[in-house]
């Protein structure tokens, strides 16, 4: 299981050097952190329960952000 974060670490830097390519600074910030925690978890060598826990919980927390950002800060765009 400590591979699979070492893999989610793999695609949120591929995504953080997207986002700077792309000039988006404030996203690529987000998942340059998210690649440091991701890596930082695959080396401690926890149970596989603890790491799907983990798991569980940093997609609890994306849902709740996301749903918020989408509902009270994301501004509709109008139709083409």
């Amino acid at each position: 299981m400590d591979r699979m974060f070492r893999v989610l670490a793999f695609w949120t830097g591929i995504f953080a050097v997207l986002f700077m390519v792309g000039d988006m600074n404030g996203q690529a910030l987000l998942f340059f952190a998210q690649t440091a925690i991701f890596i930082g978890l695959s080396y401690l060598k926890l149970s596989e329960r603890m790491y799907v826990y983990i798991f569980a919980a940093y997609l609890a927390v994306f849902f709740i952000g996301f749903t918020y950002y989408t509902t009270f800060i994301m501004v509709p765009s109008v139709g083409h």
